[in-house]
C-alpha cells in the first residue's frame, strides 16, 4: 500500500472504463477477473498491466491509508452510477486527491483554457517542466495525464493534436457528489479555498455546480465554512476530534 502522496506517480493512461469496473469491484458488483480481462483486452503487456493495476489500486481498490476513508465515501456515493459522466466525477475526485501530479496538469489545463477555451500542448509541458525540471519522465507523465483527460471527456485534442480544447462542463446537481469533489480539491490544494472562487477553481473545471455552495458546505460533516476577515469566507476540511 502506498503510504504517502507520490511526486509524479500518475504516469500511465487510465481509461475511464477501467475505473468504472474497478469501482464495481470495490462495491462488490464485479470481480477482479473481470477487471483483468478488460486490461488484457486492451492489449497491455505484463509490465504495462502491472503498472496500470498499481494506479487503479491507488485510485479505487487499495487507496493509501490517509485517503482510505475519503475514497470509501466516494465509492459509497458513486457505486450505483449509471452514466460515464458520473464515473468521471469519481475518477476525477480520486485522482485529484491521490496524485498531485494529475492535479497540477488538470489545474494548468483548466487555467490555460479558461479565457479562450483552448491552449497549446507545449505550453502545458513547459509549465510542468518549470515545476519538476526538464526530465524525460515529466513529458511522459504529462502526456499520460492529458491522454487520460481526453478519455474522461474533460478536453479534446485539436489541430493535429497540438492544441487542447476544453469541453462543456458536467453539471453536478446532487449535493453529496458536489461536496465530495470539493473535498477532493481541498485535499489536492492542501489548504482552505475561498468560497467565492470555489465555483471557478481551475482543478475542477470539468464540472459546474448549480446549487449555492455556501449552503451545501454548511450541511457537510467533512467540510466547514470559516471566516477569513470581515467579509470573506473560506472552505476547509473539518478537523475531526
Amino acid at each position: 500500500m502506498i503510504l504517502v502522496a507520490p511526486q509524479i506517480g500518475f504516469d500511465r493512461f487510465i481509461q475511464l472504463d477501467w475505473v468504472a469496473v474497478a469501482l464495481k469491484v470495490r462495491a462488490g458488483l464485479a470481480s477482479l477477473d473481470e477487471l483483468n480481462e478488460l486490461l488484457d483486452a486492451a492489449g497491455l503487456g505484463n509490465e504495462a498491466k502491472s503498472k496500470t493495476r498499481t494506479k487503479l489500486n491507488a485510485l479505487v481498490l487499495e487507496p493509501r491509508s490517509d485517503l482510505a476513508e475519503f475514497i470509501d465515501r466516494g465509492i459509497s456515493i458513486f457505486s450505483s452510477v449509471k452514466s460515464h459522466q458520473e464515473v468521471v466525477c469519481f475518477a476525477w475526485g480520486s485522482a485529484l486527491a491521490t496524485y498531485p501530479y494529475f492535479g497540477r496538469v488538470a489545474e494548468f489545463t483548466g487555467r490555460l483554457t479558461a479565457m479562450q477555451g483552448d491552449c497549446s500542448m507545449p505550453e502545458v509541458h513547459r509549465r510542468m517542466s518549470e515545476l519538476h525540471g526538464e526530465r524525460g519522465n515529466i513529458k511522459t507523465a504529462t502526456r499520460a495525464v492529458i491522454q487520460t483527460l481526453v478519455d474522461w471527456h474533460a478536453i479534446r485534442r485539436v489541430t493535429k493534436g497540438n492544441r487542447i480544447e476544453r469541453l462543456s462542463p458536467t453539471p453536478v446537481a446532487e449535493p453529496m457528489k458536489a461536496l465530495w469533489l470539493i473535498e477532493a480539491a481541498l485535499r489536492y490544494h492542501g489548504k482552505p479555498l475561498t468560497l467565492a472562487t470555489l465555483q471557478s477553481t481551475a482543478a475542477l473545471y470539468p464540472f459546474s455546480f448549480d446549487q449555492p455552495l455556501g449552503y451545501v458546505v454548511s450541511r457537510s460533516s467533512a467540510l466547514e465554512l470559516m471566516a477569513d476577515g470581515p467579509s470573506n469566507q473560506v472552505v476547509a476540511l473539518r478537523v475531526k476530534p
